[in-house]
């Protein structure tokens, strides 16, 4: 018996996915629940399993594919009806159906009922085919209508003569568009089709964007398309906090079997600042202004696949190790595509960490609905005054970027001076002033 593989259920708002690499090839055998693929989403990596063992018979989407949800992936021949000499006692697969002249279990007027279904199912005729609409995922007809194109005058490049995204965008900037809208980028669109070019005859190498980058690049542009940004600076000396680590990271890591770092800091600052000025913790709906009286805290963790935001819950309600330990196991599981949706979605605020690769100074950029976000970077010495005295202090930049529709620039700034007061003076944190 035969089993469709389909792209399952990827989350809210999500209809494709790009196939990422094939674990399994036609003719080999799989187990139940064994990996047969790897799918990118503009959020996450999601792995396919078998849902019976079997044998891979056919593959209907190449890797580097889109596929929507709930399109044939592949499809499994069971192997339980095998006899001792292994041979399978199973049914032809169509194109062996079709190909092939009846056999003997189809002689029978069951298995004539049996071997019929597949000759209706034959492919196309080349005047058929020519004449039948392509098909075509969301995306790809999103972009043929953009482009004001004929679908059927596309040369496709993609598995089983299906059209993708290279094909449209081929296609637009040879001007076999039926209307002459030119390579300008219309307003809001993301990329525009890119214009011929010849290959610059010392290398090059063309890449195909993944769902994530283009979705980190759609979200980034939205948020300055958006928002009235705005950033405001500041600088720690790290010094007492530093030493309080100093003292006391050897005995925290033995009571509670986790590091010691800044970023535990960092979020309960952050969570005793917002308290104190809830329109940074707020969002813009529309016309309306919506206050949390709850505390997300995204983390900004960066992979070899993109940047991501896993998000800590109620972060509020968490200790100094609770937050250490979720923030190392949201760094491992990010690094190995591990994160789900969930974790990923909603959140109030954000934290990004430069200086863990040597960034001095930045200016993050809002994640969009939130209305800010603070951008730690490198502790580095430098020469400041105390009192009447030139010292030697261990200082960081941080940045405080905001969206001025809805934060005035008294709160930004009075929000960077209580983290600021907080993490310079640890005490704080602990008796809430």
């Amino acid at each position: 018996m035969a089993t469709d593989v389909v792209v399952p259920d990827l989350g809210e708002s999500i209809t494709e996915a790009t196939i990422l690499k094939w674990y399994k090839q036609a003719g080999e055998t799989v187990a139940v629940d064994e990996t047969l693929v790897e799918l990118e989403t503009e959020k996450i990596t999601v792995e396919v399993p078998a849902p019976s063992a079997g044998v891979v018979a056919e593959i209907t989407a190449d890797a580097g594919a889109d596929v929507a949800v709930g399109q044939k992936l592949c499809v499994l021949e069971d192997t339980s009806g095998q006899t001792a000499s292994g041979k399978t006692t199973s049914q032809p697969t169509q194109s062996a159906a079709v190909d092939q002249a009846p056999s003997a279990a189809a002689a029978s007027p069951e298995g004539l009922a049996k071997a019929a279904p597949p000759k209706l199912t034959a492919p196309a005729t080349p005047e058929t085919k020519d004449t039948a609409a392509p098909h075509l995922s969301p995306a790809v007809a999103k972009a043929v209508a953009e482009n004001n194109l004929d679908a059927s005058k596309i040369p496709a490049s993609g598995p089983k003569g299906n059209i993708v995204k290279a094909d449209v965008v081929k296609a637009a900037s040879q001007g076999s568009a039926q209307t002459s809208v030119a390579m300008a980028q219309p307003e809001g669109q993301l990329f525009a089709p890119a214009p011929d070019r010849e290959e610059d005859i010392r290398g090059e190498e063309r890449v195909k964007m993944s769902r994530l980058r283009k979705a980190i690049a759609g979200r980034l542009k939205s948020a300055q398309n958006t928002a009235a940004m705005l950033t405001t600076f500041n600088e720690i000396d790290m010094g007492a906090l530093m030493d309080l680590r100093k003292d006391y990271k050897e005995t925290f890591e033995k009571k509670h079997q986790v590091k010691l770092g800044f970023m535990s800091f960092f979020v309960k600052a952050v969570v005793q600042a917002l308290q104190e000025l809830p329109s940074v913790n707020a969002e813009i709906y529309g016309d309306e202004i919506i206050y949390k009286n709850y505390y997300d805290i995204g983390i900004a963790v960066g992979t070899p696949q993109g940047l991501v935001v896993p998000v800590l819950r109620d972060a509020d309600k968490h200790s100094f190790a609770d937050i250490e330990r979720s923030i190392a196991d949201f760094g491992r599981r990010a690094r190995d595509g591990k994160l789900t949706l969930q974790e990923m979605s909603g959140g109030t605020y954000t934290i990004t960490n430069g200086g863990v690769f040597g960034s001095l100074m930045s200016t993050p950029i809002l994640n969009p609905p939130q209305s800010g976000i603070l951008g730690m970077h490198k502790i580095l010495k430098r020469p400041i005054c105390k009192g009447e005295d030139i010292i030697v202090g261990n200082m960081m930049y941080v940045a405080h970027s905001y969206d001025h529709r809805i934060i005035d620039g008294r709160e930004a700034v009075t929000f960077l001076v209580r983290v600021k007061e907080m993490l310079e003076d640890p005490a704080r944190l602990l008796i809430d002033v």
